[in-house]
Order: structure tokens, then sequence, then C-alpha cells
């Protein structure tokens, strides 16, 4: 009895120790991207703390960073993987994620709201919300960070 208590015991940590490695092999690619992107985005803003790192997969991909500059203040700094052209705007300047959404309530009805994240389209920092319609459907809305304005959409009928 003791022997297959043992037997299960090193077989769990196995999977468990498998499991792990995996992981943190798959967040190699994010975590080096993240450096990249916060060594570029240092030499234009200095940068105290990341609240946020994630890539944009659009036309281009873009690094973005959501934190603190050393004075502070909040920041949102886009790093476009190809030009290397950062673009920093303080995050009170801008529409807020909440701010999108209710934009997006304007024009649509979604049944549910999947994802809200920051990017970037040809320059242009931008909002893209992600949704589902009534018909269970998969959508895309994008709203200019900037102005509030819709720039695109995506919609599947």
């Amino acid at each position: 009895m003791k022997k297959w208590i043992l037997s299960i015991v090193v077989v769990v940590l196995l999977f468990t120790g498998l499991l792990i490695k995996v992981y943190v092999k798959a967040q190699e690619p994010i975590n080096s991207a993240e450096k990249k992107a916060l060594t570029l985005a240092k030499k234009t803003v200095a940068i105290k703390e990341v609240d946020d790192f994630h890539v944009y997969h659009g036309n281009d991909t873009v690094s973005v960073i959501e934190g603190k500059a050393k004075n502070g203040q909040k920041i949102i700094v886009w790093v476009p993987e190809k030009s290397k052209q950062v673009i920093v705007r303080k995050a009170n300047a801008g529409l807020t994620k909440d701010q999108a959404i209710k934009k997006l309530l304007q024009e649509k009805s979604p049944e549910k709201i999947i994802s809200v994240r920051l990017g970037m389209e040809k320059n242009i920092p931008l909002w893209e919300i992600y949704y589902r319609s009534k018909n269970n459907l998969i959508n895309y809305y994008y709203v200019h960070f900037d102005t509030g304005e819709w720039l695109k959409k995506i919609e599947n009928f």
C-alpha cells in the first residue's frame, strides 16, 4: 500500500514539474518581448514601474506597456516591433477602458464583451474591443485612444 502511495506522489510531482517547465518555456517569448520593449521605451521616457504588458497583433506587432513614470504619473507606451518608434501618452490624456466600452455600447448591443485592450494601427493608438454579438458571432470594434472616435469595425453577420 505504501508503495502505491509513494508511486502516485512521485507521478504527481513529476507531472507538476513538467507543467511548470512547459509554462516557463511558453512565457519566454513574452518575457523577451517585454524586456526589449522596456529597453526601447526607457530611451524615450523614464519608466519607474510596469503595471501591465501585452503584445498586440494587428497589421503590425506592437508591445504595449502600462505603468508609471518617475514622477508617478500613469503612462502608456506603444513600441512597434518594426519601426521601433516609441509613442508615449499620459493615461489620463486619452480614453479609459470604460469610456471605450461606452462608445461601443452607444452603437452596438453586444451579447458579451470578451476583451478590451490597447493596441496600435498605422501609428494610431487605439482600444480594441473584442465581443460576441447576439447571434453568437465574434466582432471587433476599434476606438481611437486620443479622440474617442470610431476607427474601424470587423463585423460578422
